[in-house]
């Protein structure tokens, strides 16, 4: 008798697709739970008040972000036939629907944590003045104030059949008047047919302060008394000289959100003129949200829903402030006690050591420098030192987004000046920054340095952080490279925290000018020694990471995986992180932002844990670390420092970079040093749960406080130290800090 053959045992990857679209959580919702983590950090009482107010500001920044770039693609594409079906299973439209769903609570908790701080201001002594509070010589103040500063820049547009709706910028905030004929004109001859009831609406220009600082006056203990007027106050009181004639029955405001989206098909054509056209369609882009109060009459409603051409759904009432980002400008220089302490940036001891020679520095060992508790100074120095260097043959640079007044770009255009080889990539589609870059195209281009704008022919984004200096040295050339995580920004430098890794390995060197070949020619490398670039590259490398860390736990040798980045979006290096995790692979994840990944599901990711830090410094840096068959931490372990987060769009549709640390010292502190330091944090930190929301982390009974930015501020780095660091070791964590062990 012949017997069945017994089915065989589902594989790690049958069990994984056995889950579905169940297994990836939505990117929109991610973020905004990333969102409601920042928001919260306004409720924070570890922050001072005027920190608090800054993070509630943020989150109001990123909303609008978020609604005028992904929000409008959703829109776009639910306007389209061609229906695509995120990785969870929602089409654009079913997305669009759970976001504003998801919205309303958040918009909602925002109202409620700026009513609480403005009572936690008044204690304080910062006010926001009513139209009620005002002095006499406030009002007089005010009077001056409105006509020299604000009066010339505004226009009072009435809205009728015989006046066009007025075009409003994106974010533009408009005042919504409600006019009648004063009773002593009603009658006049001379007014006879003109309308007895107006609406009149007042486009408040981006320009203006949207809050502005009353004559200050002394107030308890020594501290100034502090008041604000909102400018839509200010213009409401002073509607008479705008509208002379009417009286003001009712006042509300309006604000849209436009898509910033920029298309530009015309790829053959100069990009510099193809560029500006699109950037000026812009400001045209469809209306996708519109705030409203919600006190405005019904008749007004109408009127601005109908003139802006927006679908009801996308109108939001809202009973509170408006713009909530705007409160940004509350935060006062002359009040230190009610911001963060300001803490002593370091500048890498070595290069002290060489007599402020960078390149002997670098030559001597490489260097990490860990932004922002070490200097962007740092790489200032190497670039402008290699500008006046008569030895250095040429430069090459990418930017991707930069400051309006960068040094950055200033040294390269001096190491032209001076007669070197400059060559700079600059991405000129970087969003909200084209206008800047364009600029700092023209330029450099003016004094010869060779200008190239990167991929765009093949629609890729140059997002790789890389600059190369070629010098000669005893006959021959030599490289010295910077590799970053983050922007050549000054600005931003101050609050992300970044990687900025300094080498001369002569493999390392070949690669970036491999990589430097491929955004200038389309030749694309495929003998990398070092490095990894996406598209492609690193996504391969990672993976291939991944599943040696499985191979390393199947066969009983110690396995882990750890990563830090921004953004965890791809499915097929989620799904090769459940695989890890279903053989046994423990996987700890630090992700500032977007988490697609369940975690801490059974039969699918309970060896999974993710976190997420939000503190005082951006959480920006991207690290992978494998145990490579030692576990984690380990010397052994294999340690990479990148551009890209995983996200299709970074692995697949822009050009990063990713880089193995292989210098001792380095890799112990990107590894042992900084990586710990994230995991073991416990005051800044939330757990991802697997239904995607976060909790706040929580000390337990006995255990030590411990916060990543603290530790970093107060204690000196690894790397770049020369003898200082025998002096001054930073705090080591036993491995039993470490999770997993």
């Amino acid at each position: 008798m012949k017997t069945a053959e017994a089915e065989p045992a589902p594989t790690y990857r049958d069990r994984i697709e056995a889950f579905g679209v169940e297994r990836f959580f939505n990117r929109e919702l991610s973020w905004l739970a990333f969102n409601r983590r920042v928001l919260e950090e306004s409720a924070n009482t570890r922050n001072p008040l005027l920190e608090r107010v800054r993070f509630l500001a943020i989150s109001g920044s990123n909303l609008d972000e978020f609604y005028r770039v992904r929000v409008a693609g959703l829109h776009e594409q639910a306007a389209t036939e061609i229906v695509e079906v995120s990785p969870d299973g929602l089409t654009p439209r079913q997305q669009v629907e759970k976001i504003n769903e998801a919205v309303m609570p958040l918009s909602a908790i925002q109202q409620e944590r700026w009513n609480a701080l403005r009572e936690d201001m008044a204690k304080e002594q910062i006010y926001m003045a009513s139209a009620k509070s005002l002095s006499d010589a406030e009002r007089d103040w005010l009077e001056i104030y409105f006509m020299r500063r604000v009066f010339s820049a505004l226009s009072a547009v009435a809205v009728d059949a015989a006046h066009p709706f007025p075009h409003v910028q994106s974010q533009e905030l408009v005042l919504v008047l409600e006019c009648t004929r004063e009773l002593a004109l009603v009658g006049d001859s001379d007014f006879e047919g003109e309308p007895r009831l107006m609406y009149a609406l007042v486009v408040i220009p981006n320009g203006l302060d949207r809050f502005i600082r009353l004559p200050q006056t002394e107030g308890k203990n020594g501290k100034p008394e502090i008041r604000f007027i909102a400018m839509e106050m200010l213009i409401a009181l002073h509607a008479h000289t705008l509208l002379p004639g009417f009286k003001v029955k009712h006042a509300g405001l309006f604000r849209p959100l436009r898509n910033s989206g920029i298309e530009f098909q015309e790829k053959s054509e100069d990009l510099q003129k193809v560029l500006r056209k699109a950037l000026v369609r812009r400001q045209l882009g469809e209306v996708i949200r519109l705030e409203m109060s919600e006190s405005l009459p019904v008749a007004a409603r109408e009127l601005i829903i109908a003139g802006l051409k927006i679908d009801r759904a996308d109108v939001v009432p809202v009973d509170g402030l408006f713009a909530i980002a705007d409160i940004s400008q509350l935060v006062v220089s002359d009040r230190p006690d009610l911001v963060y302490k300001p803490f002593e940036i370091r500048f890498p001891e070595r290069i002290a050591e060489f007599e402020n020679d960078c390149f002997a520095a670098i030559s001597s060992k490489d260097i990490v420098v860990h932004h922002p508790y070490e200097s962007f100074d740092v790489v200032l120095q190497y670039l402008r030192q290699a500008a006046s260097d008569p030895d250095v043959v040429a430069i090459k640079w990418t930017l991707y987004r930069t400051s309006k007044r960068s040094p950055i770009v200033e040294a390269l255009r001096q190491a032209r000046e001076a007669g070197k080889s400059v060559t700079v990539m600059i991405e000129v589609t970087a969003r909200f920054d084209e206008l800047n870059n364009l600029e700092w195209a023209k330029q450099l281009e003016a004094v010869g340095v060779h200008v190239v704008y990167g991929l765009t022919q093949l629609d890729l984004k140059t997002h790789a952080k890389l600059g190369q200096v070629v010098r000669k040295e005893n006959g021959e050339l030599r490289t010295y490279c910077h590799i970053g995580t983050g922007n050549y920004h000054p600005a931003t430098a101050k609050i992300y925290t970044d990687l900025s890794y300094f080498t001369a390995d002569a493999a390392v060197g070949r690669d970036v000018s491999r990589i430097f070949n491929y955004v200038t020619t389309y030749s694309r490398p495929n003998n990398l020694e070092r490095m990894y670039i996406s598209p492609h590259g690193i996504k391969a490398r990672i993976i291939e990471e991944i599943h040696n860390e499985i191979a390393h736990a199947k066969a009983g040798r110690p396995a882990a995986i750890w990563m830090k980045l921004n953004a965890l979006v791809d499915p097929e290096v989620i799904d090769a992180l459940y695989e890890a995790s279903l053989s046994g692979v423990p996987v700890d994840l630090v992700i500032r932002g977007i988490c697609c990944l369940k975690p801490g599901i059974h039969g699918l990711s309970e060896n999974i844990r993710a976190k997420s830090i939000i503190g005082r410094f951006l959480e920006h840096s991207r690290i992978y670390c494998f145990g490579a068959g030692h576990g984690l931490p380990s010397e052994d372990a294999h340690v990479y420092i990148s551009s890209a987060d995983m996200m299709p769009r970074n692995l697949e549709r822009r050009v990063e970079a990713m880089t193995a640390i292989t210098n001792p010292t380095v890799h112990e502190q990107v590894l042992d040093q900084i990586m710990i330091a994230n995991l073991k944090d416990n005051l800044q930190s939330w757990k991802i749960e697997s239904d995607g929301s976060s909790q706040r982390f929580h000390l337990k009974p006995g255990e030590e406080p411990f916060s990543a930015h603290e530790y970093f501020m107060t204690n000196p780095s690894l790397s770049g130290r020369g003898g200082a660091l025998k002096q001054n070791f930073p705090r080591r964590f036993a491995v039993a800090s470490a999770p997993h062990a």
